[in-house]
């Protein structure tokens, strides 16, 4: 995604977290794998930067993902209009329950409408719901349960949600972009095609650049 940008940028060093600063209106982190760690270095990032007397505008989660067929295939661009973590609740005997149910939490975090929008229409993507899980789908089971539960889900990953709750905690509004690799379902190497969509993601962001520039929260 870096090589979306004009220029390599420079390391920076803030409280709890390393990025790279390109230009003066993008900071880059590496975020981690999955929930936990994206929220608490998107956390320590938003502090850090509060504190410096600089604080963020927007965060953007950004990567690769399952895509669910056939809305979202392989290669295709996918923008979140909600931001929905997919395992977090309870068993039952009645099936999944999530944690809303349980009488405690959030589920799902919703990105600015206008700049989902807009970001959609500049990146040439798909608008929908992407989920955040922590265990990937590997099983055809797996994926025809999480459709029955999330009928219009477009994609799943596993970061978008930790780092739509940083977000959220510090008051800073979230969009989430998403890349299509591999179909959601059984596990298939064989199939992952994650060059192809490391290359539509830099090319959406070289799209999105001038959008988020110039988007304002207030015009929401």
């Amino acid at each position: 995604m870096a090589r979306a940008f004009p220029e390599p940028g420079r390391p920076v060093s803030l409280p709890g977290v390393e990025l790279r600063r390109t230009g003066g209106s993008y900071d880059l982190l590496a975020a981690g794998v999955g929930p936990a760690l994206a929220a608490a270095s998107v956390s320590a990032a938003l502090t850090a930067a509060t504190l410096t007397g600089e604080p963020y505008a927007l965060v953007v989660s950004a990567g690769i993902a399952g895509g669910f067929l056939p809305e979202a295939p392989v290669g295709s661009l996918v923008v979140a209009d909600r931001i929905t973590v997919a395992d977090l609740g309870a068993e039952s005997a009645e099936g999944f329950l999530p944690v809303t149910e349980l009488g405690f939490g959030t589920v799902t975090h919703r990105p600015p409408d206008s700049l989902v929008r807009a970001a959609g229409a500049a990146a040439g993507a798909r608008r929908g719901e992407i989920l955040t899980v922590s265990t990937v789908t590997g099983t055809a089971a797996r994926a025809a349960a999480l459709r029955v539960r999330h009928p219009e889900a477009l994609a799943e990953a596993m970061e978008g949600f930790g780092v739509a709750e940083a977000a959220g905690a510090h008051g800073t509004p979230v969009l989430e972009i998403r890349a299509v690799s591999n179909p959601v379902g059984p596990r298939d190497r064989a199939a992952w095609r994650i060059g192809e969509a490391l290359a539509a993601l830099t090319t959406a962001f070289g799209k999105l650049a001038p959008l988020l520039e110039s988007w304002n929260r207030h015009d929401q």
